[in-house]
């Protein structure tokens, strides 16, 4: 089976998503495994404003959200396109049970995250 160059621009994005994915994971798991090790309150402990000695990794994982927020808008786009081109074209399918997952879900099982 071929790939459109709009699949593969889909499957880079979403394989960037899922590495921001993983590394905010990693990132939030280290933060919480200091402030347990310090025993400090949850919101002073995650605000940088509080929190010089950890201030860069928090601001670090507020990028990574954005970043996250900002491919899954790109891959929605790219559905939203694609979805409407099948309409436009008259082949709207019904839709399946699939379609009422989540997205998020829908693309860790489809590009193994």
């Amino acid at each position: 089976m071929e790939v459109s160059a709009s699949g593969r621009e889909l499957i880079a994005v979403m394989r960037q998503y899922f590495a921001v994915k993983a590394e905010l994971e990693s990132l939030k798991e280290q933060l919480e495994a200091a402030r347990q090790a310090t025993g400090e309150a949850i919101g002073v402990f995650y605000d940088p404003r509080q929190n010089a000695a950890h201030a860069a990794d928090l601001q670090r994982s507020h990028r990574l959200r954005g970043e996250m927020a900002s491919l899954m808008q790109r891959a929605e786009a790219w559905g939203r396109a694609t979805s409407g081109a099948d309409r436009h074209d008259g082949s709207e399918a019904e839709a399946d049970p699939e379609e009422w997952e989540s997205f998020e879900r829908r693309a860790d099982s489809l590009f193994g995250a």
